[in-house]
């Protein structure tokens, strides 16, 4: 959790700006997007609940990590930033994103078209054809 969206007793202000992120050494590796409300602060979806976070500096690779003597230093998720959002058909929602990362894959596996590099013979071939 970014450390500007804690509160002075260690609560997460807005919980839906939490996001996944990769710590090593003491710093952000690498982080993805926003939680899902429906699976991380849902109270009719508790499997996935999130109730505690690191804290970072700032959301951006490289930022630091709070830690203390004692450890990585956490802020918790108050009860009140719990709300119903209704059931979570979590298999479905595996298999729509795998999908998704399958059609990306595809995407960026496509060759691209290559550009014509014009050389002296070829800008010359040009002129003669004119």
């Amino acid at each position: 959790m970014e450390e500007s969206n804690i509160d002075e007793n260690n609560l997460v202000i807005d919980p839906t700006q939490i996001r996944h992120v990769v710590v090593s050494g003491r710093k952000i590796q690498s982080m993805s997007g926003l939680i899902d409300p429906a699976s991380h602060i849902n109270l009719d979806y508790t499997i996935h609940k999130v109730t505690k976070c690191v804290i970072a500096e700032k959301f951006e690779i490289g930022a630091n990590i709070k830690i203390e003597d004692s450890g990585l230093v956490f802020a918790l998720v108050g009860q009140s930033s719990y709300g119903h959002y209704g059931k979570v058909d979590y298999t479905q929602r595996l298999c729509d994103m795998i999908e998704k990362v399958k059609a990306n894959i595809k995407v960026s596996q496509t060759p691209q078209p290559q550009a014509e590099m014009m050389t002296a013979a070829t800008r010359d071939q040009e002129v003669q054809d004119v």
